[in-house]
């Protein structure tokens, strides 16, 4: 298993800060990598048993199937990629509430690394070997909360 872990101070709600994440749509603003995606089978927000699909680009598009394992406002937001039962990345962000705003922190588990095949995949659409793609998908995640919080925070 790999586990990457990223953190920001925000300076806005948690809550808000909450909303913008589960708005799947949404994420292509602050991601280097996913472009956004659509809630399926009839869902329209994050509730536990969601699905929704995610669009991601690097040098290739590729989408993902996910699902929502949390979604508690304001607090957590979980969801795994591949099948509930054997997901093969956990994905979660937290937020804790610290005076006028809050910490962010965004969690990436591989928890099934990809055969042979999945890596040459993975190079294929990524352009990043697997060798490298925990730091890839680091910097990714450090961006993305950059990106998150200037969007988040108020214009002073």
């Amino acid at each position: 298993m790999i586990e990457l872990h990223a953190s920001r101070y925000v300076a806005a709600q948690a809550v808000a800060v909450y909303d913008l994440i589960t708005d799947i749509g949404r994420m292509g603003e602050w991601s280097p990598e996913n472009q956004g995606g659509e809630w399926l089978d009839g869902a329209s927000g994050p509730a536990a048993g969601a699905r929704f699909t995610g669009r991601n680009r690097r040098r290739a598009a590729w989408t993902t199937t996910a699902t929502v394992t949390e979604a508690d406002p304001g607090r957590a937001f979980t969801f795994v990629i591949g099948k509930v039962d054997r997901p093969e990345t956990r994905w979660q962000y937290t937020f804790t509430p610290t005076g006028d705003g809050c910490q962010v922190s965004e969690t990436c588990e591989i928890l099934r690394e990809p055969g042979l095949i999945g890596r040459f995949l993975t190079r294929l659409g990524t352009g990043v070997a697997w060798s490298k793609r925990a730091d890839d998908l680091q910097h990714g995640m450090d961006e993305t909360l950059r990106r998150l919080a200037a969007t988040a925070e108020p214009q002073r």
